[in-house]
């Protein structure tokens, strides 16, 4: 029912560039500064190639950091008509409200390190929000991979401590505190520590990974 009957929607893209030594530093210790990076560039490609398949190009605003200018961003934007923006300055929370005072009307806010994502995920997300007033996809390590929203407002970022297994059960009492009712379609998984890696060369060999295709 999601696929066929959502129309395209606001979605912004949260991205690192690939910088060796600065994109994925926690995977370094076992990839490298140059194999973090590709990785990130591998992910970053992905999880577009899922938002391309959910919503219409025009739609779709990848929120840069690190090198704003970096060929990869260039190249995206260039290949499929995506809007490109410098995130601003300030922690997750204020450069989360910050793509969502952009948008225009309800729509869905990810990063770039969940590899399974998938289209109807997305679009069953956005399709939600008509009976919510948030949706999110809880992680497996305790925050969220993604969020999507009626309207902006900054106090639900507010005081959340970002990067710690905390994230989305104070996300959840926050919401809680300001009456709003939430879904959350699905439970995820973030690429981020060395062990993930593992799970990602599960689902590559087994070929149940896009990333690979």
């Amino acid at each position: 029912m999601c696929a066929d009957t959502l129309g395209d929607f606001p979605l912004a893209i949260l991205a690192k560039a690939p910088v060796p030594g600065k994109a994925k530093t926690r995977l370094i210790p076992v990839l490298g500064a140059e194999g973090a990076a590709r990785l990130q560039e591998r992910l970053v490609r992905h999880t577009l190639s899922i938002a391309l398949a959910a919503t219409a190009p025009r739609r779709i605003t990848l929120w840069t950091a690190l090198d704003h200018a970096h060929p990869l961003f260039l190249a995206l934007a260039d290949d499929h008509g995506i809007a490109l923006r410098a995130q601003p300055e300030g922690d997750l929370g204020t450069r989360m409200h910050h793509a969502f005072s952009a948008m225009d009307e309800p729509g869905l806010l990810i990063g770039s390190d969940c590899p399974v994502l998938t289209p109807a995920l997305l679009r069953c997300c956005r399709a939600a929000l008509t009976s919510v007033d948030a949706v999110f996809l809880p992680a497996e390590d305790g925050g969220y991979a993604l969020v999507g929203l009626n309207h902006p407002e900054p106090r639900l970022f507010a005081g959340i401590d970002w990067g710690s297994e905390r994230v989305m059960a104070q996300t959840r009492r926050r919401a809680a505190a300001l009456g709003w009712q939430l879904a959350c379609p699905a439970v995820v998984w973030d690429l981020d520590r060395p062990e993930d890696l593992s799970r990602l060369a599960k689902i590559d060999r087994h070929g149940t990974n896009p990333m690979t295709r």
